[in-house]
């Protein structure tokens, strides 16, 4: 059996089961949106809600039921001037949890979720005052790790890196083009990331699906290389991989002004070669228009090969064989946000 935490615009919902039966929960935080699900070192369950009265926050939970507010959340100095929009990743490594918000900034907590610190060598970049925000707001949505390193996806800024556990940043978009100073590609900012995803057995190969491609380092982001072949358009938002089959999965919108499934077919693309090539990803896809599209935190996997996404309309689909088949669950949730396959 599985379980597949999904978080959308009104609230979220627990899926169980296995094959063709799946059982949903009943609403979780009806009425509020979670943004980000994640899991701490000691097992306890996190879920990013916000609300348009009451702001973001952090929920903890033992048993995916019974949840608690964090009262020590994330949160900017009343001095710095700048607010909590959203909690946009929770990351969990080496004892402790990243959260990425926006306004973009990264926070880390040691005691499993109860308290947050902020991380000053990204917050206080020196490059901060020429951030620009992407359409989704100015966020920190992905964090990768490995170490003593540290990665962070930031929109429409780019991707940094640490090498010090976090306590400085550099630069690390070498060989994507600027979206921001189109004419600069040298520049240290103006570069819109979408998704990142790591090998963990070569933290050094990340991917990277941005705003004008998808790309690929080996080197730990100091220098990236275009990897599109077989790809029916390079826009999109999620990137994920299957780490028992080592198969990449991307989901191709249109452009950037028509954020849809080409041709109105909706499906996932994969990549058995690191990403030297892809392919539709396996059976199963609708032959019906399916105008909807899959957000940066709707997607994910067990890592042995589970795999499943969210639509903006609110639709579920996933594959139990690495992408070889997929079905569509019979359920209509609100706009999914954000989608965790949960273990143990």
């Amino acid at each position: 059996m599985t379980t597949m935490f999904v978080g959308t615009e009104k609230g979220s919902y627990l899926l169980h089961g296995e094959g063709a039966s799946w059982e949903l929960s009943d609403p979780l935080f009806p009425g509020w949106k979670v943004t980000a699900l994640g899991r701490a070192p000691d097992g306890t369950h996190l879920a990013a809600v916000d609300s348009g009265w009451f702001g973001a926050a952090v929920q903890r939970s033992a048993d995916l039921f019974s949840w608690q507010q964090v009262v020590d959340g994330p949160a900017f100095d009343e001095q710095s001037g700048r607010k909590l929009n959203q909690i946009w990743t929770f990351h969990t490594d080496n004892g402790a949890v990243w959260a990425g918000v926006d306004e973009a900034a990264l926070f880390r907590s040691g005691d499993s979720g109860l308290s947050w610190d902020a991380v000053p060598g990204i917050n206080d970049h020196s490059s901060r005052d020429r951030w620009f925000p992407g359409g989704g707001g100015l966020c920190a949505h992905h964090v990768l790790t490995s170490g003593e390193r540290v990665w962070v996806g930031i929109s429409a800024v780019g991707v940094f890196r640490s090498i010090d556990g976090g306590a400085t940043f550099e630069s690390a978009n070498r060989g994507v083009p600027n979206v921001v100073q189109p004419d600069d590609d040298e520049a240290e900012v103006g570069y819109c990331v979408h998704g990142l995803v790591q090998d963990p057995d070569r933290p050094d190969t990340i991917w990277r699906q941005e705003h004008v491609g998808v790309f690929r380092t080996e080197d730990g982001g100091r220098s990236w290389e275009r990897i599109e072949s077989g790809l029916p358009a390079s826009f999109g938002f999620p990137i994920v991989r299957d780490d028992a089959s080592g198969r990449l999965f991307v989901v191709p919108l249109e452009a950037d002004a028509n954020r849809v499934p080409v041709n109105g077919r909706l499906m996932a693309y994969c990549s058995d070669d690191g990403g030297d090539s892809w392919r539709p990803a396996g059976t199963g896809w609708s032959d019906q228009p399916q105008f909807t599209a899959v957000l940066r935190g709707a997607m994910g996997g067990d890592q042995h090969g589970f795999v499943a996404f969210g639509t903006t309309g609110g639709r579920v689909w996933l594959t139990e064989d690495a992408g070889d088949h997929w079905r569509e669950l019979g359920i209509s949730l609100p706009r999914i946000l954000a989608l965790k396959v949960v273990e143990g």
